[in-house]
């Protein structure tokens, strides 16, 4: 029988350089959410989101991730993501479009916005028209999509896993 010994905390992973990845959210329905993204972030070593709206992030649900998150507040996101894509970055929608490539085949650049939709309605068509790229996750079975705060945890890791070092 093999013997394993739970560990409580295993220190983090070292990144050799900051990640360069930036997380932006338009409004959404639920602070759940946003507060799980905001937890999400901080695990990958993201330092920064874009939040628009008034939103609460809880930090019973953040945790950690609430004082080491950079939040960046707007009222949408067009003109933000224009200042960000005249800097350098990548935006990437998570979305199923016409166009979205397949997260497994997805390579992602290093300066990358990874922007996230409504829960209900997606991104909007004035973000879709800022857009580098989308990428969509594969779903087996009902609904036809996941969860806005899972979804952007399987995109960050897969991230993460390209970029493992920062």
């Amino acid at each position: 029988m093999s013997e394993f010994e739970h560990l409580r905390h295993k220190p983090l992973s070292p990144l050799e350089r900051p990640r360069e990845i930036l997380v932006a959210c338009p409004v959404l329905r639920s602070n759940i959410n946003l507060s799980r993204v905001v937890r999400l972030a901080s695990c990958c070593g993201v330092t920064r989101m874009i939040v628009c709206g008034s939103a609460k992030i809880d930090p019973k649900i953040a945790r950690d991730g609430a004082e080491q998150v950079f939040i960046e507040r707007r009222n949408s996101l067009p003109p933000v993501l224009k200042k960000y894509k005249a800097e350098g970055y990548t935006l990437v929608g998570l979305e199923q479009t016409t166009s979205s490539q397949n997260l497994h085949h997805f390579s992602y650049e290093r300066k990358t916005i990874l922007v996230l939709g409504h829960e209900r309605t997606g991104l909007t068509d004035d973000v879709l028209s800022l857009l580098d790229a989308t990428v969509e996750i594969p779903v087996w079975g009902l609904p036809f999509s996941y969860n806005v705060a899972t979804a952007a945890a399987m995109a960050l890791y897969e991230y993460c896993r390209q970029f493992p070092t920062g």
